[in-house]
């Protein structure tokens, strides 16, 4: 879960609309959305909608066809932390134990934990990601990256827990951690007596009649769907340790998904339902992130939309629910589509029509004077040396000590190294310059240019007499759009509900707000008048015609 400005991402969901959908309709906004995907990934769907349920699956396209069936399993990664914060729940509800109590009360007596200033971390931080307890552990590094946790031992745990030394309060930062998850894992399977699947088929998975969903002990009559890269590369399934597989370790069928979605919801009563509902309520809001246990909450207009994403290195998944309407979603793939946003966008469409879905993400061809920008040396925060060259028509990548690897372009505006999973993302500078953000493994990194900028033409702008012709209304989606205007003899931006910016020119009819790695490309008709913008943001892609207005000052300040 990252962090951003996101101009395009206004989260408006009002009063929801009531709506049936059928398996057709499903399986139509599947494909609309993933046919021609440059991944090539397979995605199954199941949709609730008061307690009418639809199912669908669908495939990139005829070369990645793939089988699927009610048995095939796929990993929902992260999901699972859901199901974990729902084993706690059971002990605050026993009394046992209280979010506000520090996390060294669920751990083995003796286990050393980090502290700040003498403020102990809790059990509510660890399920808020606000404990302090970093994403990423500089000191731990898996045999296997291509299978991360496989090598985690109970005593790696153990020694890198008292080895952590925060760098601010518990509670005052949000910082998405799954070295915290692990911790709450191995602490539930301790008190327990018995490994985290055991713990959990007992007290979640059999009272949900969720009988094909497992972490290593597979049914019989359930196979693991392959899963894949974003280049269609074959990748290995995740291992975790017994102990501490309640931070991504789930593999679940379709109909199990669904199953506890029902049990989300309220309409499928067992004795885990009390702990599911304890789960959903609000127990932070820290930077702004509204956390249940575990549950990202969105909330408009008096309605909670609770969702979760998850990824391993071959799997992507996403579950969502609107308890009130009785409204709940599951995504899951065979591709591991971290990189590229996930699958988030097109989980919230199906929650809410309204919303955009996105586009599938297909190949095509690079302008040359983008890649012209981009050629060049950069280094990346943290120090790796990177240098961008041509090749061809098209770009190529080495990092410093390794090999070379050519890269494709695709729709969305970003490269990609046809060999291993990552994306670079250019970024457009208000002088015109290009920069980019470096994805991979779940990470975003800034590449900062070291090297002399290429020669360009002198930068355009635009008169005071041509800044009019762009003013109007441009409606993106059916509840968000973009106002342009003139403040101050400079062209100027606002999103619907949000506040406005200020445009730079970089050449004709290109503006952007760099700020907010926002560009806006404008589109003139045969007579010469702006009649559309194309807003590209964060591997995102709007459109929208223009509508006629002529005031200069934005209606909300």
């Amino acid at each position: 879960m990252k962090v951003w400005f996101w101009l395009v991402l206004a989260v408006v969901l009002g009063t929801s609309p009531a709506f049936a959908i059928s398996d057709s309709d499903l399986k139509a906004a599947l494909s609309q959305r993933f046919s021609g995907d440059r991944t090539g990934a397979c995605v199954a769907a199941g949709v609730i909608d008061n307690g009418i349920v639809a199912t669908a699956y669908v495939c990139a396209g005829p070369k990645s066809a793939r089988s699927f069936d009610e048995h095939t399993a796929f990993e929902i990664g992260s999901v699972t932390k859901t199901m974990t914060a729902a084993l706690l729940a059971e002990l605050i509800a026993t009394h046992d134990i209280a979010l506000d109590d520090p996390i060294a009360k669920l751990l083995p007596p003796g286990t050393s934990v980090p502290s700040f200033n003498g403020h102990e971390i809790t059990v509510g931080e660890i399920v808020t990601h606000t404990s302090g307890i970093p994403a990423n552990l500089p000191d731990y590094h898996p045999p296997d990256p291509s299978n991360p946790y496989a090598g985690a031992t109970e005593r790696d745990l153990v020694d890198t827990l008292a080895a952590i030394k925060l760098t601010r309060e518990p509670g005052s930062k949000w910082e998405y951690s799954n070295p915290a998850m692990i911790v709450l894992s191995y602490a539930l399977a301790k008190r327990a007596g018995k490994d985290y699947e055991t713990l959990l088929r007992e007290r979640l998975l059999g009272p949900l009649g969720m009988n094909e969903t497992y972490v290593a002990t597979r049914p019989l009559q359930v196979h693991l769907a392959q899963g894949h890269y974003p280049n269609g590369e074959t990748a290995p399934p995740w291992d975790f340790h017994p102990d501490m597989a309640g931070v991504g370790g789930v593999r679940a069928t379709l109909a199990d998904m669904l199953r506890y979605m029902e049990g989300e919801l309220g309409t499928r009563d067992s004795a885990i339902t009390p702990a599911l509902t304890l789960t959903q309520q609000e127990v932070a809001y820290v930077d702004g992130h509204r956390m249940g246990m575990n549950w990202n909450l969105l909330v408009m207009n008096r309605h909670t939309i609770a969702t979760h994403e998850g990824a391993t290195g071959g799997y992507s998944s996403f579950v969502g629910f609107d308890r009130n309407a009785k409204r709940a979603v599951v995504l899951l793939s065979d591709t591991s589509l971290v990189t590229l946003g996930g699958l988030g966008q097109f989980g919230l469409h199906l929650l809410d029509p309204s919303r955009s879905a996105g586009e599938p993400r297909t190949a095509t061809t690079a302008d040359a004077k983008l890649i012209d920008a981009l050629v060049g040396k950069y280094r990346l925060r943290g120090g790796l040396g990177i240098e961008l060259r041509h090749k061809d028509s098209g770009l190529t990548i080495q990092a410093d000590g390794q090999s070379e690897f050519e890269m494709g372009y695709d729709s969305a505006g970003d490269f990609y190294p046809h060999k291993f999973d990552a994306v670079l993302r250019p970024k457009r500078k208000a002088d015109g310059t290009y920069g980019f953000t470096w994805f991979q493994g779940g990470g975003a990194v800034e590449a900062k240019r070291i090297d002399p900028l290429p020669a360009t033409a002198s930068k355009w702008m635009p008169t005071d007499a041509q800044l009019p012709d762009y003013v109007g209304l441009y409606p993106l989606t059916p509840k968000f759009g973009l106002r342009i205007f003139v403040a101050d003899a400079q062209l100027s931006v606002q999103g619907t509900n949000q506040r406005p910016l200020k445009l730079a020119p970089v050449e004709p009819d290109i503006f952007v707000a760099e700020s907010v790695g926002a560009e806006i490309d404008f589109a003139r008709d045969s007579g010469g008048k702006i009649v559309a913008l194309t807003l590209r943001q964060n591997g995102q892609v709007l459109k929208g015609e223009r509508e006629q207005d002529t005031t200069t000052e934005p209606a909300n300040r």
